[in-house]
């Protein structure tokens, strides 16, 4: 689910960045009468919402299974992307309303000319993109000339470039294998490859690899890494109080997994392809914002703590790479409204 590159080390080090090219082939949906009455229902007053495999973003899982949303008078259709790159291209072509997806991702996006608000702060990875090696690369010297996969344009080729960077090194000292996250994990454990980097769940299959071992990983780099609910503006500009209603949902699930820990755990661990255990190991990995967090991340700010500096830091590193032609208008980019609106109705109750 990730990218990132750099501008210099002090500003990469924060930065998150995508390009949104490539797509995945099409994830199949066998529909039956009642799934397709869902979507009906979606398109005529709900939201078609698309996330994929990561940590910060099962939680929609636990809505959808709990009937949280309805309990908030949403309509969803919960669309589920096997390709993370899919999913950005899906909502860039304005097949879902909305999407869970890196700030990197959308700013790379608007950067192309798409319309795009964001209205949340999922989370913020703080060690579930990891950079896993073979037996015997003890060190980011030691990936010269060595074969690492990832998918490129995703956070984690970016986390690849980051820790390289670091350490005077660049994408050319190493053979780069561009693979699907997944087929990436499944390269590494192999033998294809000689290094990986992958987020959360694939970590836990690369590193089923004998000898394997985490290099380095998101936690290294704080803040490079965070993840929104992403909208496009035609649907926040046309249906507010469902925008609204989503982002109530959200932390009404996160209400509910903190109530309910082990059956939330039950139901993200399924998404995930994993077993519970594996799944809990993920916690540590992944800051998930609370409404607190999220009013403060919407402030003005001269750090990579306020959404609105890194967005404009990332602006600058594209622009300045080349991947963006022109420069985007993020003054639109950012829509604290509803987290607001969500903060007052606690406040009031």
């Amino acid at each position: 689910m990730k990218m990132r590159s750099p501008l210099s080390y002090c500003i990469v080090f924060f930065i998150t960045l995508s390009l949104v090219i490539g797509c995945t082939n099409p994830a199949v949906y066998i529909k039956t009468t009642t799934e397709m009455e869902a979507d009906a229902s979606a398109v005529a007053g709900g939201v078609r919402l698309g996330f994929s495999a990561w940590p910060g973003w099962f939680p929609w899982q636990v809505a959808q299974e709990q009937g949280i949303f309805k309990k908030n008078n949403v309509s969803v259709d919960l669309k589920w992307f096997d390709g993370y790159l899919e999913s950005i291209s899906t909502l860039t072509a304005e097949q879902i309303d909305a999407n869970s997806q890196t700030l990197g991702d959308t700013v790379s996006s608007v950067s192309g000319g798409v319309d795009q608000v964001i209205v949340l702060v999922n989370d913020n990875s703080t060690g579930n993109d990891k950079v896993i090696v073979r037996d015997g690369i003890n060190s980011v010297a030691d990936l010269k000339g060595k074969k690492v996969a990832a998918e490129e344009g995703t956070v984690d080729h970016f986390l690849l470039l980051l820790g390289l960077q670091k350490e005077g090194l660049s994408d050319r000292d190493i053979q780069f294998v561009p693979l699907e996250t997944g087929k990436a994990a499944s390269a590494f454990v192999a033998e294809q490859v000689d290094a990986v980097a992958v987020f959360a769940p694939f970590t836990t299959q690369a590193l089923k690899r004998p000898g394997s071992k985490e290099l380095f990983s998101s936690k290294d780099f704080p803040g490079a890494i965070s993840d929104h609910l992403v909208f496009t503006r035609k649907f926040v500009d046309e249906k507010p109080d469902q925008v609204q209603a989503l982002v109530n949902s959200w932390f009404a699930t996160l209400d509910y997994m903190k109530a309910n820990q082990d059956k939330a755990y039950d139901i993200m661990a399924k998404r995930a392809g994993v077993k519970v255990d594996e799944y809990k190991e993920y916690a540590d990995g992944t800051q998930i914002f609370t409404i607190e967090e999220n009013l403060k991340a919407f402030q003005p700010g001269n750090t990579m703590t306020s959404l609105q500096f890194a967005a404009q830091e990332m602006t600058k590193f594209l622009t300045e790479v080349g991947l963006a032609k022109t420069q985007p208008d993020l003054s639109k980019l950012f829509d604290d409204r509803f987290v607001k609106a969500y903060a007052e109705k606690v406040k009031k109750s």
